[in-house]
């Protein structure tokens, strides 16, 4: 069953939110808005967004995920992550060992948890998979549902575990378990050792000491502006609408070349009796009613892919600036026609993004270090977690123009081509801004 289904019938009525309240007395910190979201975002993550259509020509270029992908190497690129405990850094080095491939899905859907499973497991859940319940005034998640569902024969079986963290009387988590013949409800609770995976957890137990999550929480830092919660939002929500015409752009580019490919319409008459050219390529010959007068014609028109390449360029830049991405990060950087200054200034964008990512991902890796302390019995020992991130942004905009300099000295970059590129001037202004002993020279 898939769960965005699971959690549409929760919100929309075929699983009453009134029965939430009932089983675990609750209220949900997720709108309906931001439910169709997080859905619309995984189909475009999916490559399976509404306006595609094979039919029509329209496929996905995948650009969503290039977008989360660029954003997710970059941030993870040169972070180094340890503690100082040896028993607790083993543990958590293990629990991050592939954290690049579950942070694209979180900067997609919008948030992630990371939570400890017992001794050195972990589980990786995106915003599609999880219902937050309640955040605390800096947008930590304090309250939260965890569904897991199972069919077994005819039955849909489903598990709720809340956690539920007080800051004065600690973390309670409770686990409860319902069974269903369909998918859309939640059905009427039974004994968790109904279902043999489930007989050995407590349906209730409370960590009074524990005063944060038993997880670590990641949500991109990007205002809401769907419903105002403090519920994640898709690093490439705000591009959508140009991420479909990118790839309407590409069907129609697509379709110049199908369109436009040579052929030779042939008079019927110069065919087999069978309709076939014989030994003549079939896909380059087409017989057609031409006339006596005139055996074959050629078709073969002249493509137009240069304008369809450079629309279609424009859009992935426009792209970039709306995500918070450098120009050339998704886009052909050989087609880049941005002054020095625009492309300093995405760069600039780009690193703020980015940092912003990495704090908010450095407050998540820190309260899994604590999770995964607390589980091992290490919570009363001294450790320190440190983690660092470094500028590699910045710092390639600056080796990027020590090399310009040094092209300048060996003679293979002008003097004007470079005071253009750093300052921002066209070609004819900078030449007449170089000083006069470089004028002579030249």
């Amino acid at each position: 069953m898939g769960f965005i289904n699971f959690m549409k019938g929760l919100i929309r009525g075929l699983f009453p939110v009134k029965d939430i309240k009932t089983a675990l007395n609750i209220e949900l910190a997720l709108s309906s808005k931001m439910l169709e979201k997080i859905e619309l975002w995984q189909k475009c993550y999916s490559g399976n967004a509404d306006w595609l259509n094979e039919e029509k020509g329209v496929s996905s270029l995948r650009l969503e995920q290039s977008v989360v992908r660029e954003f997710s190497n970059i941030t993870l690129n040169e972070m180094t992550a340890s503690v100082t405990l040896p028993a607790l850094d083993e543990l958590f080095n293990k629990a991050i060992r592939n954290i690049n491939m579950h942070l694209q899905k979180g900067l997609a859907t919008g948030a992630m948890v990371i939570k400890p499973l017992g001794e050195d497991k972990v589980q990786y859940v995106s915003a599609n998979a999880f219902l937050p319940v309640e955040f605390d005034v800096e947008g930590r998640l304090i309250k939260v549902i965890f569904p897991e569902t199972k069919k077994l024969k005819d039955k849909y079986y489903t598990r709720l575990e809340f956690h539920d963290l007080d800051y004065e009387k600690g973390l309670k988590i409770t686990n409860k378990a319902y069974v269903s013949a369909s998918p859309n409800t939640l059905g009427r609770e039974i004994s968790l050792d109904t279902v043999a995976e489930w007989k050995n957890l407590e349906e209730n137990v409370i960590y009074p000491l524990m005063k944060r999550p038993a997880f670590g929480y990641y949500r991109n830092p990007i205002e809401n502006n769907i419903d105002g919660s403090h519920c994640g939002v898709s690093v490439f929500d705000s591009a959508l609408e140009i991420i479909s015409k990118a790839d309407k752009q590409f069907g129609r580019l697509d379709w110049e070349f199908e369109s436009g490919e040579r052929a030779v319409h042939i008079d019927e008459a110069a065919l087999k009796e069978d309709g076939k050219p014989g030994r003549l390529n079939e896909r380059l010959y087409v017989g057609l009613d031409i006339g006596e007068d005139e055996l074959y014609k050629e078709f073969s028109p002249q493509f137009r892919q240069n304008d369809l390449i450079a629309g279609l360029e424009e859009y992935k830049r426009n792209i970039e600036f709306e995500v918070g991405l450098s120009y050339g990060d998704i886009s052909n950087p050989q087609t880049v026609d941005k002054t020095a200054t625009e492309i300093k200034s995405a760069k600039k964008r780009k690193y703020n993004t980015v940092s912003a990512i990495q704090q908010n991902l450095k407050d998540c890796l820190e309260d899994l270090v604590y999770a995964l302390a607390f589980y091992n019995g290490m919570a009363t020992k001294k450790y320190d977690f440190i983690c660092d991130f470094k500028d590699s942004i910045l710092v390639d905009d600056e080796t990027e123009r020590q090399q310009d300099r040094s092209d300048v000295n060996m003679g293979v970059m002008r003097l004007e081509e470079y005071r253009s590129k750093w300052y921002g001037e066209p070609i004819e202004e900078a030449l007449k801004n170089l000083p006069q002993a470089a004028e002579v020279m030249e």
